[in-house]
């Protein structure tokens, strides 16, 4: 692990390499100590600006990673909330600014790709060991049982309350991380290094199915089924890596059919959020928030109402519709794809699945394993969540975007000058004719 910590490169690049670590490494954490190390990174990156930094701006893919922040900037235009739309822009500005950032670096961020991973998988395992020890030190305390850790008073945004994580927010960067162990697993040789990468996979695994999230869980089973052994695996290793994932994902399921806590949470939550609310119940179904969406969204389907305007017509909608759960809670839509057609309209939805389609071509293009589990993260759970309205899913999305297609800008910057010098190089070299 020694790897994680000692790099050979300029100084500044070292600072910057420990940068990106620490901001990895408080993700899971308040957003209080992201900000100020990105606030630090940007800094530092300012400070070592060069001219060749500069040119790197043209890059088209910087406006396809900001798509989402351009989209909320161009619906200010004609808003309804005003004052709400300039709180998105401050709430969003890090999806501007996270491209720049990288792009302006000279750092190589492909280089140090898999310790930068390594790190961010090391605290997640880390971070999930600590909320199971911190689940029994509570039931020790109160003389539970110990099969109260799989009650609803440990699972899902329980589970996660001791960071003040949003329970979906935290199983995306999890999932990332899991990902990102079990590449290394298949490759490991030594013994005691697979066993330690087994056991922070278990660890990992047993902590997204605490953390109870049925979107995340769905991305989950695809990956480890489907996208992984396609991206990274050939022949028998393939197979059995199939084999041995689909039992095990089989097994999962049968234990959480089997738990009534589980069951609940995964399966009748489900069904109960996807049916139509009656008349006296305490809560609001994700449906019945849904209907009174849609209603509004006919009356300016093309550019919607503006930034900022969701929550406020919501509220009118909510009351009208006796939905008081949500209206007292002052609920969004979640839904990301049905946020942006409220808010901007079917221009600004296209604008959104355009983006994601960017994204699922570039990860497919490269057999990108952590770009497409990334994208499928975000495409799944924009779903069921106003994903880009709270600050951890912003960072989450404006980060790991940028992370994962930016470590290709050096290439193509290389490319280009390449492509110059195959020119003139002929160019340079052919006889001229000289006049007699």
């Amino acid at each position: 692990m020694s790897e994680l910590f000692n790099i050979q490169d300029t100084t500044a690049n070292k600072i910057s390499y420990y940068h990106l670590l620490l901001f990895m490494a408080s993700l899971p954490f308040d957003m209080f100590y992201s900000h100020i190390i990105l606030i630090s990174y940007a800094i530092h990156t300012l400070i070592n600006l060069n001219k060749t930094s500069l040119k790197r701006l043209y890059d088209r893919r910087i406006l396809i990673l900001q798509s989402v922040f351009l989209v909320t900037l161009l619906s200010t235009i004609y808003t309804i909330k005003p004052h709400e739309a300039f709180q998105a822009w401050g709430g969003q500005i890090t999806i501007f600014l996270i491209p720049i950032v990288f792009y302006l670096s000279p750092f190589d961020v492909k280089k140090y790709r898999p310790q930068l991973l390594m790190g961010f998988a090391l605290v997640c395992t880390a971070t999930i060991a600590y909320l199971f020890i911190d689940a029994l030190i509570t039931i020790k305390h109160y003389h539970l049982p110990f099969i109260t850790l799989f009650s609803g008073a440990f699972t899902n945004h329980n589970f996660s309350e001791p960071i003040n994580m949003h329970a979906t927010f935290f199983s995306m960067q999890v999932v990332i991380a899991l990902v990102y162990l079990l590449s290394i697993l298949v490759k490991e040789t030594g013994r005691y290094k697979k066993l330690f990468y087994i056991l922070c996979c278990a660890v990992l695994l047993a902590g997204i199915i605490q953390l109870s999230s049925k979107s995340i869980f769905v991305v989950l089973a695809v990956v480890i089924n489907v996208v992984f052994p396609y991206f990274l695996l050939t022949g028998k290793k393939r197979l059995q890596f199939i084999i041995t994932s689909v039992t095990l994902t089989m097994l999962i399921a049968g234990g959480i059919l089997a738990s009534g806590n589980f069951k609940e949470r995964y399966v009748t939550s489900l069904t109960d959020d996807l049916s139509r609310s009656v008349p006296g119940q305490t809560t609001d179904t994700r449906v019945a928030r849904w209907h009174v969406t849609f209603g509004l969204i006919k009356r300016s389907p093309v550019i919607g109402y503006g930034a900022g305007s969701e929550i406020g017509l919501l509220q009118d909608g909510f009351y009208q519709h006796k939905l008081y759960n949500s209206y007292l809670n002052k609920l969004n839509t979640h839904s990301e794809y049905l946020s942006f057609l409220l808010k901007s309209g079917v221009i600004g939805l296209l604008i959104y699945l355009g983006t994601l389609t960017f994204g699922f071509r570039a990860a497919i293009r490269r057999k990108d394993i952590f770009l497409f589990t990334f994208m499928l993260l975000i495409a799944v759970v924009s779903l069921s969540e106003n994903l880009l309205d709270v600050d951890k899913g912003i960072i989450f999305y404006a980060f790991f975007f940028t992370f994962f297609v930016a470590d290709k800008i050096e290439q193509s910057v290389d490319y280009q000058t390449k492509k110059s010098k195959q020119y003139f190089a002929p160019v340079a070299t052919k006889p001229m004719a000289v006049p007699s």
